[in-house]
């Protein structure tokens, strides 16, 4: 199969002075950064309306990308540097042959504070998994981490995923699906679930992230591995301003939030809001490639330290 092809096939969150630890660059090169449009990859506006590529010594330029697949095309075809991604499309770059690999986090998934939830008509009926056996399920994307996730919590709690009809629609369109009764239930993330709730006409069914886990991350920044292996000097830095970057928006929401809104032209609101990992930890990666692979969303067994290069 044609790279090309592969890449389209995948599918998708203190001052500059008080950082000195962040090691600077060791070339002048121009930094090309791109993310998609939402929380989890909302670090590099955060870095960059702050200053902190320019102070360990990146000249830095962040491309908002609307389609986690063109992002990745981006990187491949070498038009941009570092992109963000989600573990299990990476995953399945990786097994397709793009010499892909992570170099910082982003956000994580926590259970205490879920930014995607499930939810059903407040009128509705469903109870339980098996509940949802022969009943429609809009996920946001086919053969991704959504109805991986889905398709776990089902089998987890007493129900077969196997009969479950899950229809791809975008977030934005959910409520009024559920409200009109097209779906029965809809895997919505953050901040359009809570947008939704506040309508009146839904309610939380479940939580199917935590199929994976309580804690684990969804995404991470990523590029080529030869780019990688040509600029240690760019990629140390830029993990650096991307752990500075987490550390600061895990402690200034409100600040953060401004900065994501004026970026992405989405109202955060009162949403659940996602906690930046400050380090690559193999640990929080491994639970999303055991259940792609569990559901043949990736072919082989693959260990979470072969995504990584830090």
């Amino acid at each position: 199969m044609r790279r090309s092809t592969l890449v389209r096939g995948l599918a998708g969150a203190a001052g500059a002075s008080a950082i000195p630890q962040i090691a600077r660059a060791q070339s002048d090169s121009p930094l090309r950064v791109a993310t998609i449009p939402v929380d989890i990859g909302a670090q590099a506006y955060y870095a960059q309306d702050r200053g902190l590529f320019q102070t360990a010594g990146l000249t830095t330029t962040v491309t908002t990308i609307p389609i986690g697949a063109q992002v990745a095309a981006a990187v491949a075809g070498g038009a941009i540097d570092v992109g963000q991604a989600n573990v299990m499309s990476l995953a399945v770059a990786y097994e397709r042959g793009l010499p892909f690999a992570f170099i910082a986090p982003a956000g994580l998934y926590r259970s205490e504070k879920p930014t995607s939830m499930m939810l059903v008509r407040k009128d509705s009926l469903l109870a339980g998994a098996a509940s949802l056996e022969g009943k429609v399920a809009a996920i946001n994307g086919l053969r991704t981490v959504t109805e991986v996730a889905m398709q776990a919590w089902v089998d987890q709690n007493g129900g077969d995923s196997t009969r479950v009809h899950f229809i791809e629609m975008p977030f934005a369109q959910m409520e009024a699906a559920l409200a009109a009764g097209r779906v029965d239930v809809a895997l919505m993330a953050e901040p359009d679930a809570t947008a939704a709730l506040s309508l009146g006409h839904t309610r939380v069914f479940g939580k199917a992230f935590d199929a994976i886990g309580k804690t684990w991350l969804i995404g991470g920044w990523f590029a080529r591995t030869e780019w990688i292996a040509a600029n240690p000097g760019i990629v140390r830095s830029f993990a650096g301003v991307m752990r500075e970057t987490a550390r600061w928006a895990n402690a200034h929401q409100a600040q953060s939030a401004q900065i994501l809104e004026a970026h992405t032209k989405i109202a955060v609101g009162a949403a659940n809001r996602v906690t930046y990992a400050e380090n690559l930890d193999a640990r929080l990666i491994q639970p999303q490639l055991d259940i792609a692979a569990k559901y043949g969303l990736i072919a082989h067994d693959l260990a979470a330290a072969t995504l990584i290069r830090a």
